[in-house]
């Protein structure tokens, strides 16, 4: 992959004792061109004030856009990827703060960027895991959610349909066209991997292990998963005659 601008977007929410760790680890990825955006939702742990801290240590490489309240992560991820489309990315990273996605994954999605348009991070193509620690129904109800349900209401060819580690070139979230999405939790993933492949994107998922969150508490609750599996029909409708938008 030729030297391009790289921006990873991160979304917190009481994120503060892993997000220095994290941040750590991807520069120390020593990758020409990368910036860390950090969205936080004014998390009461603080992690704002680390985020700002690690701003301040690495001027040229971390960036912080602080946000009123815990407003969802679709919004994050929306804000995320326009900032990173205003400030001139090539590239842009997705991933979680919370070590379920490691950085060094990273380098693989760039080996392979420059057949595709969009790098999914995937727990359910051969060679992809989930963490041991995981319990049997835990596992069941996430197979079931991206090898099934969703693969069957919206026709997906991606395995890992609610993914939340990606590599996306800026032609391809221009493509989309960020305005029209409009799902909030969780569902957001699909919403996008569900226009990625109407709109006849080209995607390659990478095998990953998927580790459970290293400090803190999931934020996948119950109501957000009712929600993922009642929205992804509004998708479907809400798509049905969707094109692509002119890149800038």
């Amino acid at each position: 992959m030729v030297e391009s601008k790289l921006m990873v977007v991160m979304p917190t929410y009481n994120e503060a004792e892993n997000l220095p760790t994290m941040v750590g680890e991807l520069l120390a990825l020593d990758l020409p061109g990368l910036e860390i955006l950090v969205v936080d939702d004014n998390s009461p742990d603080g992690t704002g004030q680390v985020a700002d801290d690690l701003a301040d240590r690495y001027p040229e490489q971390v960036h912080v856009l602080h946000r009123s309240g815990k407003l969802g992560l679709g919004t994050a991820y929306l804000t995320g990827f326009r900032y990173a489309l205003d400030h001139g990315s090539d590239l842009i990273v997705q991933m979680d703060a919370d070590f379920s996605h490691s950085p060094r994954y990273i380098l693989r999605f760039l080996e392979v960027m420059d057949d595709y348009d969009v790098v999914v991070g995937s727990r359910y193509v051969a060679g992809g895991q989930l963490d041991e620690r995981w319990g049997w129904w835990r596992q069941f109800l996430s197979w079931w959610a991206n090898s099934v349900y969703t693969r069957l209401i919206l026709g997906l060819r991606v395995k890992d349909a609610t993914a939340g580690f990606k590599c996306w070139r800026r032609e391809t979230l221009e493509g989309i066209g960020l305005d029209r999405i409009r799902s909030n939790g969780y569902v957001f993933q699909v919403e996008m991997a569900y226009l990625t492949e109407k709109l006849g994107y080209r995607f390659f998922e990478v095998p990953i292990y998927f580790e459970d969150r290293r400090i803190g508490r999931s934020k996948m609750t119950a109501p957000v998963k009712i929600e993922a599996a009642l929205r992804t029909w509004q998708i479907r409708w809400r798509h049905r005659k969707a094109q692509r938008r002119n890149s800038a």
